[in-house]
């Protein structure tokens, strides 16, 4: 076998390496410059709108749900804090502002209540229970005779 070179490129450059063919032509891109253009150049401006925050207060209705749900305050306000998020991935800015003030309104009647009750129920075991011991402990005196 004998090895022999081939000549690969035909022309001017044949003998050149490609390194130098690619500075070259990049210094002649660099001395002429970007190609003149003579048509009117045109811009498009987009405009993001920054997006809004909109609260759906979901963390707060899944916790009047599990805890405070008097009358189903809470459920019902879970479901407009779902309605207020879906609305707020659509786009719809305005419906879901509406869905969250309904489901804040409808949040804080249940915590309001839930806590009220919860009050309740306390304050009548401590009232309520020592009475009713001493009503129970006084019958059964009354009766043993003693």
């Amino acid at each position: 076998m004998s090895r022999t070179s081939q000549r690969f490129f035909a022309g001017p450059h044949a003998g050149v390496p490609a390194s130098y063919q690619m500075l070259k032509e990049e210094h002649e891109v660099a001395v002429l410059g970007a190609p003149q253009i003579s048509a009117p150049v045109v811009s498009t401006v987009v405009n993001i709108q920054p997006e809004t925050a909109v609260p759906d207060h979901i963390v707060w209705s899944l916790f009047n749900t599990l805890f405070f749900n008097v009358c189903c305050l809470g459920f019902v306000a879970f479901a407009y804090s779902v309605k207020s998020r879906d609305r707020k991935m659509v786009g719809d800015v305005i419906g879901a502002r509406s869905y969250a003030s309904t489901a804040k309104c409808l949040n804080v009647c249940a915590l309001v209540l839930g806590l009220l009750g919860t009050i309740g129920c306390i304050v009548l075991l401590v009232f309520l229970v020592p009475a009713v011991y001493r009503a129970v402990v006084q019958a059964t005196v009354g009766h043993t005779g003693y």
